[in-house]
C-alpha cells in the first residue's frame, strides 16, 4: 500500500516539475505540495534531489526519498546554551572539568556569580530547511548498496529498511555524513561470521569494536545537545543518547536495522535513558547498550512506567495531533515519531481512573506522572471520557500521580497511587490515624554507568534532614539532625507518600511508603 501511494505521489509531482521546472507556484491539490511549501528556503536542494532520482529511474530509491521528505519536518537540531535571567549567554564547557561532580559544582559557582541560570535554545535548524541534496543522495544510495551487498541485510523488508536503516539521523544531533566513515571502518565483517545471514551476529562483532572507540562519561549529562559524529570522534565520550547514536550510525551504515528505545523518566530513579535495539528480519527486536553491552547481554535494572521506540515516520496516534491547540503538552509527550513498546520490557496494565475533580479549564486530557529527580513528571496521557480516564499499558509496581498539565506545571487531580504487581490500585490518600516513624536510610544517586541508579545508604551523621508527606503538595512534617539514633518523627499522617531529603541538597532522594515499620522505596 505504501509503495503504491508514494509512487502515485511521485508521478504526479515529477509530471508537474517537468512541465513547470522553474515555476515557484505549487498547486494546492498536489499530494506532497506541503513538502515544498515547508522547505521554502531549501526548495532548490529538494528539487535537486528529486531530479537526481527521477533521472536515475530507480523507483524504490525515489520512494525512499519521498519517505524521508514526508517525515522530515519532525526532525531538527537545536543549539542549546546556558543563559542568566537577562538572557545573556554564559560560557560553560563540561570539558573544562575533570568529572561530573566538578562540572555540577562549576554550574553552582556560575549561579552564585550570575544568579539563576537556565538552558535555552540558541539556534534551531529544521532538517527540511537545511538538508542538502548531496547528503540525501549519498544516504539513500549507500543504504541500497548495503541492502543489496550484505547477506544479513537482504532479508529485511522494504518497510523495515525505510524505518530503521535508511534514516540519516539517530536523534537531534547536527546533520553530518556518517555512512562512508563506518563502512570504511568495518570493511570485512563477514570474514569473522559463522552465519553471514544473521544480523545479530554481525551486530555483536560491530558493537565489540565500538566499545573500544566510544564510552560513557556522566559529565555529558550537562552537555545540553546530542553530539554529531565529528564531535563524538573527537571526544570519544558521551551520554547514553550519544552512545546510541554512534551505534546507530555504525549499524545502519552496514545494513543492520537498528534504532533506540527510551524511557522519558525512570519510575524509581532520576533522569531518563536510551538504549539500542536490533530489529531482526522477522520483526522481533533485541535490546542492547551500544558501545557497552551486546545484544543478549543487556539488562535494564530500573523500573519503567513507559518505554518508547524512536521511528523516523510519524505515529498517527501521537498526542500532538489529538490534543486541542489551546492545551499544553508535556515536553516528552509532544514528540510525534515514536511507538509504545512498554510491553516488550515489563508487565503492563491499563489504568482506568475515575475523575472526581473537574478541571476549570475543561481539559480533554490528563496525565500519569512518575517522581523523577525531585519532581512529578508526566509520562503518559489519557483522554477524559464520561469522567473516566484510560491510561494504557502502564508499568506495574510503580507509584503514579494523576494530574493535569497547565503552562508547564503539574496540577494534581487526586492522591498518588501504587499500581501493584498483582495489578491492583492502592491509593495513598491518607487517613485520620497518625503514627510514629523511625528512619535510618536514604537513597543516593549513582552515575557511574550509562544510566542513573540508586543506592540505599545510611543517613549522614550530623546532617539535617527534612521530612515531608504528600497531600496535593509536599507538606513538611519536621526536620532533625542525625545522631547515633534513628531519626524519629511523631504524629505522622498514615498511608501517605513520604520524602526524606537532606537539607539544602539537590533533592534527588527517592520517595517511599512506610510499611511494617520500614521504608519501602518507590
Amino acid at each position: 500500500m505504501y509503495i503504491i501511494k508514494t509512487t502515485i505521489k511521485f508521478i504526479i509531482l515529477l509530471t508537474f516539475l517537468s512541465v513547470f521546472p522553474n515555476c515557484s507556484f505549487i498547486r494546492s491539490d498536489l499530494p506532497i505540495d506541503h513538502i515544498l511549501r515547508n522547505s521554502e528556503k531549501n526548495k532548490g536542494e529538494i528539487r535537486k534531489a528529486y531530479n537526481y532520482f527521477y533521472n536515475k529511474g530507480d523507483s524504490l530509491q525515489m520512494e525512499a526519498l519521498l519517505f524521508l521528505l514526508e517525515n522530515m519536518n519532525e526532525h531538527s537540531y537545536s543549539e542549546i546554551a546556558l543563559y542568566d535571567s537577562n538572557k545573556v549567554e554564559i560560557d560553560f564547557s563540561i570539558l573544562d572539568y575533570e568529572d561530573y561532580a566538578q562540572a555540577r559544582s562549576g554550574i553552582d559557582s556560575l549561579s552564585d556569580c550570575y544568579g539563576d541560570l537556565n538552558w535555552g535554545r540558541k539556534n534551531s535548524y529544521n532538517d527540511l530547511e537545511n538538508i542538502t541534496a548531496e547528503l540525501l543522495v549519498e544516504n539513500i544510495e549507500l543504504t541500497f548498496t548495503t541492502w543489496e551487498q550484505f547477506p544479513w541485510s537482504k532479508n529485511y523488508t522494504f518497510q523495515t529498511l525505510l524505518e530503521y536503516i535508511l534514516p540519516y539521523r539517530g536523534s537531534n544531533e547536527p546533520l553530518e555524513s556518517w555512512r562512508p566513515y563506518f563502512m570504511e571502518l568495518f570493511p570485512n565483517i563477514s570474514s569473522s561470521m559463522t552465519n553471514v545471514n544473521d544480523p545479530l551476529e554481525a551486530s555483536i562483532i560491530i558493537n565489540d569494536s565500538l566499545k573500544q572507540l566510544f564510552g560513557f562519561d556522566p559529565r555529558f549529562y550537562l552537555h545540553p545537545t546530542d553530539q554529531g559524529l565529528d564531535e563524538m570522534i573527537h571526544n570519544r565520550l558521551g551520554r547514553c543518547e550519544d552512545m546510541t547514536n554512534f551505534t546507530t550510525y555504525a549499524f545502519r551504515a552496514n545494513g543492520i536495522a537498528v534504532t533506540s528505545d527510551y524511557t522519558p523518566y525512570w519510575a524509581d530513579s532520576g533522569n531518563n535513558h536510551a538504549w539500542n535495539v536490533v530489529i531482526l528480519p522477522d520483526g522481533n527486536s533485541v535490546p542492547f547498550m551500544g558501545c557497552e553491552a551486546n545484544p543478549g547481554d543487556y539488562k535494564l535494572n530500573n523500573k519503567m512506567a513507559k518505554a518508547y521506540r524512536k521511528t523516523f515516520s510519524v505515529n498517527p496516534d501521537n498526542l500532538a495531533d489529538l490534543i486541542a491547540e489551546k492545551e499544553n503538552i508535556p515536553p516528552w509527550l509532544s514528540i510525534r515519531n515514536f511507538l509504545d513498546v512498554t510491553a516488550d520490557y515489563t508487565t503492563i496494565h491499563d489504568v482506568v481512573y475515575n475523575l472526581e475533580n473537574t478541571d476549570p479549564d475543561s481539559s480533554n486530557f490528563a496525565y500519569l506522572c512518575v517522581f523523577n529527580s525531585g519532581e512529578w513528571k508526566a509520562i503518559q496521557s489519557g483522554e477524559i471520557k464520561d469522567n473516566k480516564i484510560l491510561f494504557q499499558a502502564m508499568g506495574v509496581d510503580i507509584c503514579y500521580l494523576p494530574a493535569f498539565y497547565r503552562n508547564g506545571e503539574i496540577i494534581p487531580l487526586g492522591p498518588p497511587f501504587i499500581l501493584t504487581e498483582n495489578l491492583q490500585i492502592r491509593n495513598l490518600n491518607g487517613s485520620d490515624l497518625k503514627e510514629s516513624h523511625k528512619l535510618i536510610s536514604v537513597t543516593k544517586k549513582l552515575v557511574q554507568n550509562a544510566t542513573d541508579t540508586n543506592k540505599i545508604s545510611f543517613l549522614k551523621k550530623n546532617a539535617v534532614y527534612e521530612y515531608y508527606y504528600w497531600n496535593d503538595k509536599w507538606i513538611i512534617i519536621g526536620e532533625d539532625e542525625v545522631t547515633e539514633e534513628p531519626l524519629s518523627f511523631e504524629e505522622v499522617p498514615k498511608n501517605r507518600l513520604y520524602w526524606l531529603i537532606e537539607k539544602e541538597s539537590r533533592q534527588e532522594e527517592r520517595i517511599f511508603t512506610y510499611e511494617n515499620d520500614q521504608q519501602r522505596w518507590w
